[in-house]
């Protein structure tokens, strides 16, 4: 590092043709060993357009999953920052939209009335999984978020109860806003278009091609000879 630092002051010939304003500027410049790999640190610089994570474990299997972690939660606030928008989680989004269709089903007078209102059971297969993911009673307290986001669509005094989503920690339902359980937009909107077109693209298919297997009955047997009058 003293190398380093001692050539940081001193003036280095330029080559010709090279512009000077290319080069940047830090406040330290280090050489750290970490691990088993010897590491070039360079903090406080002027322009800051990245950064490194460095991350350490007891073994390579904690590292990988640390870097799995992390990788999640880098996209999710690049999620966040493209969709320039959050909604709160804990099947929150879920379960308000199986109330809002199951209302709107029942406003219709056709088959379409049934094709929605298994769309809105479908809805909460996410919070049902989140539940039983936390060992808790899914049918308590998927009922229980049901009623909230329901009196939220009803009852105008109570639409503050929109927010209400899924607290696995304590298996209660609480306001997930408040809580900052929230999640990107984009990445909701994403997940239930492409559930669509999948469960769309299934139900397109209306053929089936079956094989019948060969028939190993004797032709010369006592039950065919009766049944084709030869007896």
């Amino acid at each position: 590092s003293s190398d380093l630092s001692s050539g940081i002051n001193a003036e280095w010939p330029l080559r010709p043709g090279f512009d000077a304003a290319f080069l940047g500027s830090a406040e330290e410049i280090s050489q750290a060993r970490i691990c088993d790999d010897e590491l070039i640190i360079i903090k406080g610089t002027k322009a800051k357009p990245a950064a490194s994570i460095i991350l350490r474990g007891a073994n390579d299997i904690y590292v990988d999953e640390m870097d799995r972690s992390v990788h999640d939660s880098l996209c999710a606030v690049k999620r966040v920052i493209e969709s320039k928008a959050v909604v709160p989680g804990g099947g929150c989004v879920e379960a308000a939209l199986s109330i809002y269709l199951e209302n709107f089903a029942t406003s219709l007078g056709s088959r379409e009335q049934l094709a929605i209102a298994e769309f809105a059971q479908a809805m909460l297969v996410i919070p049902k999984t989140l539940v039983v993911n936390a060992a808790k009673d899914s049918t308590e307290l998927v009922a229980k978020l049901r009623a909230f986001h329901n009196a939220s669509q009803t009852i105008e005094a109570k639409k503050g109860f929109k927010w209400i989503g899924l607290d696995l920690e304590n298996g209660k339902c609480r306001d997930n806003k408040e809580a900052g359980v929230l999640e990107p937009a984009m990445s909701k909107i994403k997940s239930l278009k492409f559930a669509t077109e999948a469960a769309i693209t299934i139900l397109r298919i209306d053929d089936m091609i079956k094989i019948y297997q060969p028939s190993k009955e004797d032709p010369n047997s006592y039950a065919n000879a009766v049944r084709e009058g030869r007896l």
